[in-house]
């Protein structure tokens, strides 16, 4: 298997090591991009935790991610451990970036209405100001299009100051084209890069 450093991506790779990076994953079908993403954020040094909400499980198992990254997955906002604060606060305390892949408009609306009932909502919500959060979009071309989606992306993107990187525009598992396709693993990592570096 070759390193990160041999593709040709030394610039996110390096932007990366050794940095706390916490992956939260939603419901899409895209879920099974981020394997590649954790496992290439592993491979170049990163400290990698991943949430998933219950959605997003029934997509790719945790199991998947907690061999990716060599740490227990969180699925649940109830889960604890003998940690003092709360895991979504601790989590959110952790992270120097939190990449949310796939964000479906289900969580783009939670996100900009302060709505917290999963543990990637919740963990969010819980952020320091200063993290900076990326969200890379997937879903249908039309539920992109939706104004209502759009709202919630430009307060987010003004209120919140997230990030966003893509859609891309291509086949989806709808079995049409369009926007709304999340963007390749690359893309995301080269954006974190570029927000680390900041």
């Amino acid at each position: 298997m070759q390193s990160p450093s041999s593709t040709g991506n030394e610039g996110w790779a390096k932007a990366l090591a050794d940095r706390r990076v916490l992956v939260a994953l939603t419901g899409g079908i895209a879920c099974y991009k981020i394997a590649t993403l954790v496992s290439k954020l592993v491979q170049s040094g990163g400290d990698v935790r991943v949430i998933m909400t219950n959605s997003a499980t029934k997509f790719v198992a945790p199991l998947t991610f907690q061999s990716l990254s060599g740490k227990s997955v969180r699925t649940s906002m109830w889960e604890s451990d003998d940690r003092p604060d709360s895991q979504h606060v601790g989590d959110a305390r952790w992270a120097e970036i939190m990449i949310i892949a796939p964000a479906t408009a289900d969580i783009l609306a939670k996100l900009a209405a302060g709505i917290c009932e999963d543990v990637v909502s919740l963990t969010a919500c819980a952020l320091p100001r200063k993290t900076p959060v990326l969200i890379a979009p997937s879903m249908n071309a039309q539920m992109w299009e939706n104004p209502i989606t759009q709202r919630n992306i430009n307060s987010l993107r003004e209120l919140a100051g997230y990030h966003f990187v893509g859609p891309d525009s291509g086949w989806q598992a709808c079995r049409t084209e369009g926007a709304g396709r999340m963007s390749e693993p690359e893309e995301i990592l080269t954006a974190a890069g570029e927000l680390l570096e900041l």
